[in-house]
């Protein structure tokens, strides 16, 4: 009688794990195939990593791409197409390429992925941007831009994905494509500088009319909706309390912060120590974590991971016996690691809600076309659509208006 439990679970045990956790594995092994004590838990990691991506976007990506492009002086359009849309774009462009690349892969699934996700993201999450920050304005010259490429991309990808091939010519006409597109926002925002009514003054505007729909909101107010709140409600902000300081401590020990005033060695020398090995992670795909090298000592060879973990622990050791007082001003070197860590965040979560999401449509039997075309597109999209809603909510709305349009135009262009 223990034959078809045991299968299962030699079978996800002896398979390559999909990402941080191996959820067949859970399912199979540890919980023994019930899918009764199996579809709570994995609800359960669903939500943590829902939370966890919700907390990267909002309090460390959000902030990171506000700040990069306050120092490039970029526009919110360029900012968009620039740092938004890798930050969004190209971890799913890795993930799509290596899928693609795979063998056993189904290209044209695979296509149609990118071209769901897209549409998700077009369409979701700019509803979700307008209800969250309106009202605000945007620039109707940029809108209808980022409006028409992107569907002039989508058309290109659905062809391919009809004619069920792709010619190298083909290849280097997305990227340019692109690049094109990136010259063209640049070249309107340099034509824009004269005008009377630029991007920068309709944010001030933007955040003049949230400002003022915020005025009548008191601290009265908000004790009286904690008064009316139900005691429900109250019993689950207080639980879910109880996770966001593992959650923030996690992503504080692994994600640097570039203001002075937050300044902290020992999270600094946590953050030099573990970055070095998160990122060295995210490129396991193309260099194994196991993969030996040659270090100080030419006979033996050790494992990249530990060459790695020995080097940057060196450099935590020594900005924690030589580094005594913060910075003065903010670092820009700071910045772009708090932007690369929060997109490494971002793109993991992201990864690992995708896999449970699939775990759990395995359990209850849902059509593999089905999984394809919901849970593979809205999970590659959940990173966008969360990094877009948390740009609207600082107080951004123009950048993640055109966010929505650049990743993925990214995606679909450059994957």
């Amino acid at each position: 009688m223990a034959t078809p439990a045991v299968e299962p679970c030699a079978a996800a045990a002896a398979a390559a794990p999909p990402g941080l956790l191996d959820y067949a594995a859970i399912h199979s092994c540890l919980l023994r195939g019930d899918a009764r004590l199996s579809l709570p838990l994995l609800a359960l990691l669903l939500a943590l990593h829902f939370r966890l991506l919700a907390a990267a976007a909002g309090a460390h990506f959000t902030p990171a791409v506000s700040r990069l492009a306050a120092r490039l002086r970029l526009s919110p359009s360029m900012a968009a197409v620039t740092l938004l849309a890798l930050g969004n774009g190209a971890p799913d462009a890795f993930a799509s390429s290596a899928a693609l690349r795979g063998g056993g892969g189904m290209p044209r699934a695979g296509l149609a992925a990118i071209l769901s996700a897209g549409a998700f993201v077009s369409a979701f999450a700019v509803g979700a941007v307008a209800l969250i920050a309106a009202p605000f304005a945007v620039p109707p010259a940029s809108f209808a831009r980022d409006v028409f490429f992107y569907l002039v991309a989508a058309s290109g990808l659905f062809y391919v994905y009809l004619s069920a091939e792709i010619f190298l010519w083909q290849a280097v006409g997305f990227v340019l494509f692109y690049v094109f597109f990136v010259g063209l926002v640049f070249y309107m925002d340099l034509g824009a500088e004269g005008k009377a009514v630029s991007v920068t003054e309709l944010e001030m505007t933007n955040g003049a009319d949230r400002a003022a729909m915020d005025l009548p909101v008191t601290m009265e107010d908000h004790k009286q909706v904690k008064q009316q709140e139900p005691a429900l409600c109250a019993v689950l902000r207080k639980v879910t309390k109880v996770w966001e300081w593992p959650i923030e401590f996690v992503l504080k020990l692994t994600i640097p912060s570039a203001l002075p005033s937050e300044w902290n060695k020992i999270y600094i020398c946590a953050n030099i120590c573990l970055c070095p090995l998160l990122l060295l992670y995210s490129f396991s795909s193309f260099i194994p974590l196991d993969t030996r090298i040659v270090f100080l000592l030419p006979q033996i060879r050790f494992p990249l991971w530990s060459v790695v973990l020995f080097a940057s622990f060196c450099l935590a050791l020594s900005h924690f016996f030589f580094e005594k007082e913060a910075p003065e001003t903010e670092n820009i070197a700071s910045t772009l690691i708090s932007f690369i860590m929060s997109v490494f965040w971002i793109s993991t979560m992201a990864g690992e809600l995708l896999n449970c999401l699939a775990a759990i449509g395995v359990i209850m039997d849902f059509p593999p076309a089905i999984l394809g075309m919901t849970v593979l597109a809205w999970g590659n999209s959940v990173g966008d659509l969360v990094a877009d809603v948390a740009l609207a909510r600082a107080g951004q709305p123009t950048i993640a208006i055109a966010g929505c349009f650049a990743g993925p135009m990214f995606n679909i262009l450059c994957t």
